[in-house]
């Protein structure tokens, strides 16, 4: 398959994975994550590994959280070989605002997984 192909395969798993916490369907995020994926804290300042650790985060957001407005922008794909890196600048109105995300997939047997996640830029501020 063509990068473009593979691109668009990977846009589209990033976007069902963004709609599937932000409509509180965490656990359609099962079958799209990696069980060994990684998340990487705010700044780099920590890391957790483990696919129910990262569903349980979202769980825990739609449980703690009402978004009003999330807008992506900027959105960069790479694809080699096995391995695409996703990442796109988003704006998302709750009580935090200009966020990054990074997210790097994996091909395993015709089927794209997220393997590692990074939250960049996120500033708190309370409300």
């Amino acid at each position: 398959m063509t990068d473009s192909i593979e691109r668009a395969r990977v846009a589209a798993l990033m976007q069902d994975i963004n709609q599937a916490w932000l409509h509180n369907h965490v656990a359609a995020l099962e079958s799209k994550v990696h069980a060994d994926v990684v998340i990487v804290f705010p700044g780099f300042s920590g890391r957790s590994q483990g696919r129910e650790a990262l569903i349980a985060g979202f769980r825990e957001f739609c449980e703690s959280a009402t978004v009003h407005e999330f807008q992506e922008e900027d959105q960069q794909i790479d694809v080699i070989g096995s391995t695409a890196v996703v990442s796109y600048n988003y704006r998302m109105l709750y009580e935090r605002a200009g966020v990054q995300d990074l997210w790097i997939f994996q091909l395993e047997v015709g089927e794209w997984l997220a393997t590692w996640r990074a939250m960049l830029d996120v500033q708190e501020n309370a409300g």
